[in-house]
Parts: structure tokens; sequence; C-alpha cells
């Protein structure tokens, strides 16, 4: 079953967002497709600032699919010194795209 993540990350600047772009695609330059994630099972990837940091909302094909992403993600957030980044998953409903 597809999953919603929410991740909402108080004190990252945009620049700490692109820089965990490019270590999450191991490239340079911003993420522009689910190919650029290193494990499969990304449906979409939504990036906002917030009053007081960044918001990021996902959606994936399944919890595994992103609990298999969390391994990258996890040591890139501790590095940047987000560590305490708690996601929330709901279950999808509906998904709409272009």
């Amino acid at each position: 079953m597809a999953i919603v993540v929410v991740l909402e990350m108080p004190g990252m600047a945009q620049a700490q967002y692109e820089l965990s772009a490019e270590k999450v695609s191991g490239r340079p330059g911003p993420v522009k497709s689910p190919a650029d994630w290193p494990v499969p099972g990304l449906i979409s990837h939504t990036s906002a600032p917030t009053d007081d940091g960044w918001l990021v909302v996902d959606v994936w094909e399944s919890e595994e699919a992103f609990r298999q992403f969390g391994e990258t993600l996890v040591p890139i957030l501790r590095e940047l010194g987000l560590a305490d980044v708690q996601p929330r998953t709901y279950p999808v409903f509906n998904v709409v795209t272009r």
C-alpha cells in the first residue's frame, strides 16, 4: 500500500536541503526524477521552505520502500545536524499527477 511521508525539519535552510538532495542522488544538482533516488518506489517528492525550516512531502509505493530509503536518508540528515527528524506516515487514499 502506498504511503505519504511528511518530514518537517525546523532549522533546515535551503542550502542544506540542496546538499541533502545532492547526497541522495549521488551527483551535483537538484533531484528531478524518481530515478534520482537510491532505491525504487518513490512516486512523488515535494519540498518547500517554511517559516522555521523546510518541509518535505513524499509519496512512496510502500512503507518498505521508504524504510529502505531511510537507510540512506538518516545518515545524511545526521551529517547535516538534523538527527531528530521524525517522519510522519499516512496511508494513501488518492494520488493525482499530471
